[in-house]
């Protein structure tokens, strides 16, 4: 599993796991019963704390993304699909904010916008 941590991100290491390894479970790259690497492996590969993998891997738990196993490792969890979708409206939400926030700060009239996230919407069918 490809990992990639950003020292300029202001984003702390743990979120940096935790949000990649929950885009992964979001987009289908990783599905149910996937086994993760180990905290220590994954630790040893991202030449990290161990500290850090562990509260990675709890906050994926406690958020349901994952459950482990002591002995036997992480697994990505089995997602209730209603709740798949909540999460994923979720995810797209922050994005449009953000998206909508630049929109404003480039000057963009909402018009504009919608009208470029029609032609990207429609280039992909």
């Amino acid at each position: 599993m490809r990992i990639l941590i950003s020292n300029q991100s202001k984003e702390p290491i743990y979120e940096q796991i935790k949000n990649q390894i929950k885009e992964k479970i979001l987009n289908d790259e990783l599905t149910e019963g996937d086994a993760l690497p180990s905290m220590r492996k994954l630790a040893k590969d991202l030449r990290i704390s161990l500290i850090t993998t562990k509260r990675a891997y709890v906050e994926l738990e406690n958020e349901g993304f994952i459950t482990s196993f002591v002995g036997k490792g992480s697994f990505v969890a089995s997602q209730n699909m209603e709740l798949l979708r909540e999460k994923r409206l979720n995810q797209i939400e922050e994005q449009l904010a953000q998206i909508i926030e630049e929109s404003k700060r480039a000057n963009l009239s909402l018009g504009e916008l919608k009208e470029l996230l029609e032609m990207l919407y429609e280039e992909d069918k």
